[in-house]
């Protein structure tokens, strides 16, 4: 495995440094096996424990906490970043998951498609822990949410995908058993190669941890929590804590970039004093839809951080014609004595038209001092080369930004993609105005086969490639999928199921796809760990347990699925 080294020069861990770090192995079967026989020649350990039971649960505790899980995934996220530099096509996926069973289905059904979870990450959306996994009901992402959610959902997923890792092993230990039995030593041979060659199903999660839910210490401390959940990657946002909106909605306020430096430090030492020091901080930028700052930060001298975010604000000049009122607040700016605008509640506003420039400087200094190792742009569109030219001009100054972009449901993507193939047809005088009205008409179903229906998909299909090679996206991710996708499938199958299909509709929509599909948990019973609790029953009463999986059980009836 890789690890990222520290570098000086640039002042945060560049993925580009990756160097070879001495690493305890995984034991083979064979060598663990072979200790423990050493100490229990007879093969059994006090209290009649057989060692190859022994040799079976050490094996399948992948890991022995959620703080070893951090530290491993930050060297897989380190490593990925290094293979990313060097082929931007080999960028990373990531699908959002509001429980630690989507996630198990996420990760095997990815297993199942490439024989790897090798690229494949969690993302943790604070909108879905908001809006589905909190104590107070269905919430908007605004940080009304327990912060105790977000670690608590982060553990969540790491003990279904460790059970997931709990339940495959057990599968493979159940199959050299019965290669023994048999007497069939390629079998076995077999077996133990398969139990060496195993692949966890635990990868990376990238954590929202929202604005931090507080001043920098309670980032500190929270991000500490996330990180002993087993968090490796944190993602913060620059927007002002209680004040905070989804990225998607009107009203979002930015905090002076100073401010916002001091949370990435804070979620950086509670990295570093836990010994993950390979942690992963993503920073990311509100700046393109906001439009307010809560304060005005003190400038110090021209040119500094303060001074470039005050620059923006929108001012009006000090004159005899419009004078100073009473609680008004003033600026010396330019040579001159200006007027923020601001608003009946107190917040500041921005000059129209300047977030692209913001998130510019915003980039260049979250990664050149702050420290970040990822950036993150919320944009209100998905397009590959507006996107791409902001990241150009953040590399002149920052040569090895890297960023994880949200390929958000809250865009119309057939809209978006459409109208921008009908914006560049229109341009090289390709088809006229009137061919495809513009609007919602371009939603039309019968489009979808026409000319600027295909080609539009054709660049849904690419889009991730094109945004990972143009844009300097080493992660893709989409925040709320199973959101929408449980609401969708529920939706599907109720249509049928309350209507006139009945049966049919469940066993067409769900159970037919899953055997054909080769889903695990078409086996319910399996997937949640029953043969996993008959195997330990065997190891502590023999021929006294009793089993789940006898003849009896209905899920043999999936015997070839």
């Amino acid at each position: 495995m890789d690890v990222i080294g520290f570098d000086p020069a640039a002042g945060h861990r560049g993925a580009s440094a990756a160097v070879a770090a001495p690493e305890a192995p995984r034991k083979t079967y064979s060598a663990l096996r072979g200790e423990l026989l050493a100490r229990h020649p007879s093969g059994f350990a006090p209290g009649g424990v057989a060692v190859d039971d022994i040799v079976q649960l050490r094996l399948q505790n992948t890991f022995d906490t959620h703080l070893d899980i951090a530290r491993a995934m930050a060297s897989v996220v380190r490593r990925d970043m290094a293979i990313y530099d060097a082929d931007p096509s080999r960028f990373t996926q990531s699908l959002g998951c509001w429980s630690g069973f989507h996630a198990q289905q996420m990760i095997k059904s990815v297993k199942r498609l490439r024989g790897t979870s090798k690229g494949a990450y969690v993302y943790l959306s604070g909108w879905m822990v908001a809006g589905l996994r909190n104590r107070f009901g269905h919430l908007p992402d605004q940080s009304m949410h327990e912060k105790t959610a977000v670690a608590d959902l982060i553990e969540e997923i790491y003990v279904s995908l460790r059970q997931a890792d709990e339940v495959a092993l057990n599968d493979l230990f159940r199959a050299l058993k019965a290669a023994r039995e048999a007497d069939d030593a390629k079998a076995e041979a077999e077996a133990i190669a398969a139990i060496d060659g195993f692949e966890t199903h635990v990868v990376p999660i990238i954590a929202d941890i929202d604005a931090g839910f507080g001043n920098e210490h309670a980032t500190y401390l929270l991000a500490k929590e996330l990180i002993k959940a087993g968090a490796s990657c944190l993602q913060i946002e620059n927007q002002v804590s209680d004040a905070k909106q989804c990225g998607h909605q009107d009203g979002k306020v930015t905090v002076p970039r100073e401010d916002f430096i001091e949370k990435l430090r804070a979620c950086r030492l509670a990295f570093e004093e836990l010994g993950v020091a390979d942690g992963v901080v993503v920073a990311r930028t509100d700046s393109l839809g906001a439009g307010l700052t809560q304060k005005i930060p003190v400038s110090q001298k021209p040119g500094d951080l303060a001074a470039e975010y005050t620059k923006w604000l929108k001012t009006e000049p000090v004159t005899a014609e419009a004078p100073l009122r009473d609680g008004d607040v003033a600026l010396w700016q330019d040579g001159r004595l200006v007027k923020p605008a601001r608003l009946p509640n107190g917040l500041f506003q921005f000059k129209e038209g300047s977030g692209r420039a913001r998130v510019v400087e915003d980039c260049i200094a979250f990664i050149n001092d702050g420290g970040a190792d990822l950036l993150w742009i919320e944009t209100d569109t998905p397009n590959v080369a507006e996107i791409a030219a902001m990241v150009s001009e953040i590399r002149k100054a920052a040569p090895g930004a890297k960023l994880a972009y949200n390929n958000s449901p809250s865009f119309n993507w057939t809209l978006n993609l459409r109208r921008q193939v009908r914006a560049e047809w229109l341009k090289e005088g390709r088809i006229a105005a009137g061919d495809y009205p513009d609007g919602n008409a371009l939603m039309a179903a019968d489009l979808d086969d026409s000319e600027l229906g295909r080609e539009a998909d054709a660049r849904l299909a690419r889009f991730q490639v094109d945004i990972a090679a143009e844009a300097g996206v080493f992660h893709n991710l989409i925040t709320l999928p199973t959101f929408h996708l449980t609401a969708k499938s529920v939706d599907e199958l109720s249509r049928g199921y309350f209507g006139a299909d009945r049966m049919k509709a469940y066993v067409n929509t769900v159970q037919r796809e899953e055997i054909r599909r080769g889903i695990s948990a078409v086996k319910h019973q399996h997937e949640v760990g029953s043969d996993l609790g008959d195997s330990f029953k065997e190891m502590v009463a023999g021929e006294r347990a009793l089993k789940a999986g006898g003849h009896a059980n209905t899920m043999n009836q999936f015997a070839a699925a």
